[in-house]
């Protein structure tokens, strides 16, 4: 599978309409970027069952701000909806197989509680 350009107004759609989506925030004069794109583009390949997408950061400034994005390339993975993952720097192509490993790893009932504990407002003491 490629990988998916990542837009404001998709990103709702592919966030909740996947399991896994990985997304690496990038621009075309960041040479780190640049390297990393064949790393990025490799896993999206072997790793069918997963949405790799790519945010520019020069178009989707927007986005790029919705996640506080100052260093890039930044890489982010949601799971079932949660960010479970953020991490600025280009990865090898070993690390970012532990990442994704890490992410299909996760016991996602316990994500989903946490969250849920997270939410609920502080007893009053």
């Amino acid at each position: 599978m490629s990988t998916l350009t990542l837009t404001k107004e998709n990103f709702t759609e592919t966030i909740g309409g996947n399991d896994i989506v990985v997304i690496d925030f990038w621009a075309a004069w960041c040479g780190p970027c640049r390297a990393f794109g064949p790393v990025f583009e490799s896993a999206s390949e072997s790793h069918t069952d997963v949405v790799f997408a790519k945010v520019d950061t020069e178009d989707q400034q927007e986005l790029a701000g919705m996640f506080g994005i100052t260093s890039i390339p930044t890489l982010v993975a949601f799971r079932e909806k949660v960010l479970v993952f953020g991490e600025a720097g280009a990865l090898p192509a070993p690390e970012l197989e532990k990442v994704l490993a890490r992410v299909r790893d996760l016991d996602m009932a316990e994500v989903h509680q946490k969250v849920a504990d997270e939410q609920k407002p502080a007893k009053p003491a």
